[in-house]
């Protein structure tokens, strides 16, 4: 028997998609609203190959679609990156040091879906390697899951895992280049709502299954006003958070 909870659960999640195209499709089409801005403090864990863990505090910033601000605490040290235009600016003394064409796979898959156009989407997995001819249905955490890029049981392909239901980036599974049988593998966890979007707040990185870098954030705030300088390499100094 079909229920109107189990017929509006039908209606929300559509037809199943077929590759990783109209999956991209169907992420940007499922919410109606998505936060513009987010603020938050991050608590960093590096794991060493000996088990040693080291400790470190940066403050975020973001304005989506594509534009990601990293300070590394203490402020004044006036270390730091921007994420913008698809580039990568790193500084160190509040001086840029390096600049290199970079698109962020997390800020695409984990915010920048829901914003921008499917096909800028695509334009930018397609760039990165992702093959987006590819999925199929896994499990992961006891939730069901959409794979692309890689044929079920292949973990040694370029490949990110969405959630079936809540249409969320929960993975992404990435073979080394100079060693292709070592896999870096990134995990979006700790899920919660904010408003009609989400928001992970726990993101862990693993190499061949061991941890080796842990983001949690706290003091998470969003859709609240920034300054677009925050965003500009020319005004990295000016901007930065002070105390």
């Amino acid at each position: 028997m079909v229920t109107p909870s189990l017929l509006l659960a039908l209606v929300l999640l559509g037809p199943a998609p077929r590759d990783g195209r109209e999956l991209i499709r169907a992420m940007h089409d499922r919410y109606g609203t998505w936060y513009r801005t987010l603020a938050f403090t991050q608590h960093n864990t590096a794991t060493d190959s000996a088990g040693h863990e080291t400790h470190s505090t940066w403050r975020e910033y973001a304005e989506l679609p594509g534009k990601l601000r990293i300070d590394f605490l203490p402020a004044d040290s006036g270390q730091g990156a921007l994420f913008r235009s698809d580039s990568e600016y790193v500084f160190g003394h509040d001086t840029l040091v390096r600049a290199v064409p970079f698109v962020h796979p997390l800020l695409v898959l984990g915010f920048d879906v829901y914003l921008q156009s499917p096909e800028t989407t695509l334009a930018k997995l397609e760039r990165l390697g992702f093959d987006l001819s590819i999925l199929h249905e896994d499990t992961w955490e006891g939730r069901h899951v959409y794979v692309v890029g890689a044929a079920a049981g292949d973990r040694q392909h370029l490949q990110f895992w969405v959630d079936r239901d809540r249409l969320v980036f929960v993975r992404m599974l990435q073979p080394g280049r100079r060693d292709p049988t070592r896999v870096a593998e990134t995990r979006f966890e700790d899920y919660r709502e904010v408003g009609a979007a989400w928001l992970s707040a726990r993101v862990e990185f693993l190499q061949d299954g061991k941890p080796v870098w842990l983001e949690e954030y706290v003091d998470i705030r969003t859709d609240l006003p920034l300054d677009p300088g925050l965003f500009e390499p020319g005004r990295f100094a000016a901007t930065r958070p002070r105390g």
